[in-house]
């Protein structure tokens, strides 16, 4: 039986979907000396709420710093005799929250589920502009390029990534024992139409790419490639060798957090 890594005799087990703006954060995780991360404020929240400190919060997947969420899930580990109400607990947990962290929905689950080893799928999007620089409001969620991008030619590269590839030479700082096959299920560059502002550029466009699992940079070294392909650094076929993970090629272009945003992450 695969048990759950906090599980207990006694324990409830929820999980919690949340999405969260990253740009005042340093990532997910808790860190040292009060810096602001999500996990902080998720938990001093919960200790508010439970009026207790009986419990533990595990992510699905950790993010960097200034990188967003749209969808993404922990799981909930409470020790409490009272049964949790769902219903009332989400609209306290949301009413004490920071503005910019919000549960989307929370259900019960049970010590054999590992939030960690449960297959999932995740979705990354990357939200950049070129051309006229955009309003500053934007700089939270999107990239500007100064440069204008050859963007038929970015797209063109973005499809060439889907399949399974040795992604070495998109691998932060690979170890001689680190998997770098990944298998990318769809990836594409099109124009922006799910977020929206009065203060967006008129055009503004998205790296979308989907797959089961993604190394640490991974897609912002992806986004980095496409970055130097559109502003012709390098040519197509120079980009196709990348793919080839044993001519180990090392990609210094890890491409600005604040455009990535982890858009969907869904148990499988």
């Amino acid at each position: 039986m695969n048990l759950g890594p906090f599980a207990q005799n006694n324990r409830q087990f929820y999980l919690i979907q949340l999405q969260y703006l990253g740009f005042r954060f340093h990532g997910w995780q808790k860190q040292p000396n009060n810096i602001p991360t999500v996990e902080r404020m998720v938990s001093r929240t919960l200790r508010y709420v439970f009026d207790h400190s009986n419990f533990k919060v595990l992510a699905a997947g950790r993010t960097d710093a200034k990188v967003s969420v749209n969808e993404t899930w922990m799981e909930l580990f409470l020790d409490d005799s009272k049964e949790l109400e769902m219903e009332r607990f989400l609209v306290d947990f949301n009413q004490n929250l920071p503005s910019d962290i919000k549960a989307l929905k929370v259900k019960k689950t049970d010590k054999d589920f590992n939030i960690i080893q449960a297959p999932k799928i995740k979705e990354y999007i990357y939200l950049f502009s070129h051309g006229e620089k955009f309003h500053p409001f934007c700089a939270s969620m999107m990239v500007y390029m100064k440069e204008t991008l050859d963007l038929e030619l970015m797209k063109k590269a973005a499809q060439l990534f889907e399949g399974t590839h040795d992604f070495w030479s998109y691998t932060y700082k690979p170890s001689e024992t680190t998997e770098t096959n990944v298998t990318i299920e769809s990836c594409l560059i099109e124009n922006n139409e799910l977020f929206t502002a009065s203060f967006f550029p008129a055009e503004s466009f998205i790296f979308r790419v989907r797959g089961k699992g993604f190394k640490r940079h991974q897609v912002r070294l992806m986004m980095g490639m496409l970055f130097d392909l559109g502003m012709h650094k390098f040519t197509l076929d120079e980009f196709k060798e990348t793919l080839d993970g044993s001519l180990h090629l090392h990609l210094s272009h890890i491409a600005p957090p604040s455009g990535l945003m982890l858009y969907k992450n869904d148990f499988i």
